[in-house]
């Protein structure tokens, strides 16, 4: 792979770094405008369902699509979807008409065909970078997810205040401006599909297919894959339940300090990784990092002090960015670039198929059963409570210290598989094949 493709990468990376951080100032506003106007968790949480269920919903079927059609009209076909579901907002908090219900029809709508954004410019980025710099690309992606937590509270919260939900709206339509923009410039090799057969019901389905056959016929593979759906699993409680645990324990100032101080962990280990690269052995770095990471989540649950928690969760979020990127360097230097969407959008469904039990389960397993047992005189005030204490925010730091646990003993699990650990030697490279590549202009 040449410079010139990288510098391509580096203006698409551009582009889609100020679209994530306009969507997640929209994001902010529009979590907080609902909390303000309800004052229930349980329909914020809603939010986060209706972009979790169409991932789901979608993903098998999106794969074969990005397999067959331009990754680059794709992409720029999701954003502007996306786009169109920010404005259709716009339009309503301008008339005085939003409801909380548009909000999860919106977010859906997008989330639908986010689902085609990410696996496709995942698979451009094998098409772009070389294997010994996928590490480093990747981990120029999570400086972007990690810029829009930093970003996100701060100045959405400071437009809100001096001039409304509409500016914040206005921004976000001018962020996925940029990102089609670039998109629209950028030359992105696309690979000639092999299928050219008319894409009927059944050559549909037969291509869905063939992205799982692919899958189940690697032992390693389908121990990632399980790996990751019970990882996200877990990070679905961690998510839901953090900012509440820091509130239960400080005030409302102190939780935006702290999101800022833990979002620049996930900076700083975003770019540490884009100039380190990542390890060479990259299952290994992938996996000793995610358990270090359910260590920092267990710490957070043994005490009340706000620094402590602050430094856990700071020190969990810098490893963040290593494990992803170790991760998606891996699927994309092992997966064959002719059938990368449906792999991706794949992983994609079953790593997110049950992060929506997390999100119905964390607040009534916290509300009705933790937070009971472990109020003065509750079933483990003297025995766990001694420990870490008990009364406010601790049925949610007694939950953090069971996460962080099987954090270390799922990682620990599927580490001992020797089809994981040998993966770089049972499973060879992927060849990107010149001749099956054609330029988009």
């Amino acid at each position: 792979m040449n410079n010139k493709k990288f510098k391509m990468f580096v203006l698409i990376w551009i582009g889609q770094l100020v679209s994530v951080i306009g969507t997640s100032l929209t994001s902010f506003a529009l979590g907080f405008w609902v909390l303000t106007e309800t004052g229930s968790v349980t329909q914020f949480s809603m939010i986060i369902l209706s972009l979790v269920l169409p991932t789901v919903i979608v993903s098998p079927f999106a794969g074969v699509i990005i397999d067959r059609f331009s990754r680059k009209k794709l992409m720029i076909l999701s954003n502007c979807v996306a786009a169109f579901s920010t404005m259709i907002i716009l339009v309503l908090v301008l008339t005085n008409s939003l409801e909380i219900w548009h909000i999860y029809l919106t977010a859906a709508l997008a989330s639908t065909f986010n689902t085609f954004l990410m696996p496709a410019y995942q698979s451009i980025i094998s098409l772009l970078v070389s294997k010994e710099q996928l590490g480093r690309a990747n981990g120029m992606i999570q400086i972007g997810e990690s810029a829009s937590i930093i970003i996100a509270p701060t100045v959405a919260g400071f437009l809100l205040h001096l001039y409304g939900l509409q500016a914040v709206i206005i921004i976000d339509l001018i962020a996925f401006t940029f990102a089609i923009t670039t998109l629209f410039f950028a030359k992105i090799p696309e690979i000639i599909s092999k299928n050219t057969t008319k894409l009927n019901p059944k050559q549909f389905l037969a291509e869905a297919k063939e992205g799982w056959n692919y899958l189940m016929a690697r032992p390693a593979f389908k121990w990632l894959l399980i790996f990751g759906a019970a990882i996200n699993l877990l990070l679905g409680f961690l998510n839901v339940l953090m900012q509440p645990l820091i509130i239960a324990l400080s005030s409302e100032q102190t939780l935006g300090i702290v999101l800022s101080i833990t979002g620049f962990g996930m900076l700083l280990g975003g770019i540490i990784i884009s100039i380190w690269g990542g390890p060479k052995n990259r299952i290994n770095g992938m996996f000793l990092s995610c358990g270090l990471a359910g260590v920092m989540i267990a710490l957070t649950g043994l005490t009340t002090s706000i620094v402590f928690i602050t430094a856990c969760f700071f020190l969990f979020l810098f490893l963040i960015p290593i494990v992803n990127s170790c991760s998606q360097a891996l699927w994309q230097s092992k997966v064959e670039p002719t059938i990368q969407g449906r792999v991706f959008t794949i992983r994609r469904m079953l790593g997110v198929s049950l992060y929506p039990l997390a999100i119905i389960m964390a607040g009534p397993l916290v509300d009705k059963v933790l937070n009971p047992i472990m109020e003065p005189g509750g079933l483990l005030a003297n025995s766990v409570g001694q420990i870490i204490g008990v009364g406010e925010g601790r049925g949610i730091g007694l939950l953090f210290i069971i996460i962080g646990i099987l954090f270390v003993i799922v990682t620990a699990t599927i580490y001992l598989q020797p089809k994981v650990r040998n993966i770089d030697k049972d499973i060879p490279d992927a060849i990107v094949e010149e001749k099956l590549l054609t330029e988009t202009v």
